[in-house]
């Protein structure tokens, strides 16, 4: 019985120690959240491209799935997504990556231009973007 009762108590301690990080700091999730949204922001600031919207909405959903898989709850997940600080934190990686591909959300034609570049690329963002 005491055999039983240490092995217990050390899987669960092992289990503690094995806790997974925050969200914020899994790079698949956090890049697959910036894909899509930095796919809405190009389709809604360029007016001769558009979103594959429902393989925007796959995509999440995938992104969710993934979460899922590494073992966060479905309440560990809508606190992230919901979280005003982490909204803001991925507004402004977003941001630095227009910034670093010469776009801007106020220059249509450097949002097309980006577009146009991560469609030809077929790239995370790409691959959510269609020319009309």
């Amino acid at each position: 019985m005491r055999i039983l009762l240490a092995a217990t108590m050390m899987i669960m301690f092992a289990t503690a120690a094995v806790a997974n990080p925050p969200l914020r700091e899994v790079k698949s999730i956090n890049d697959g959240l910036l894909a899509v949204g930095l796919a809405d922001e190009i389709r809604k600031n360029c007016g001769s491209i558009s979103g594959r919207i429902l393989r925007g909405i796959a995509r999440l959903r995938s992104i969710q799935n993934s979460a899922r898989a590494m073992g966060y709850s479905d309440q560990e997940i809508k606190s992230f997504v919901d979280s005003r600080a982490e909204k803001n934190r991925l507004k402004a990686r977003g941001k630095s990556y227009l910034n670093a591909n010469g776009a801007n959300l106020d220059n249509e034609a450097s949002m097309c231009l980006l577009g146009s570049k991560e469609i030809a690329k077929k790239s995370a963002i790409g691959t959510l973007l269609y020319e009309k």
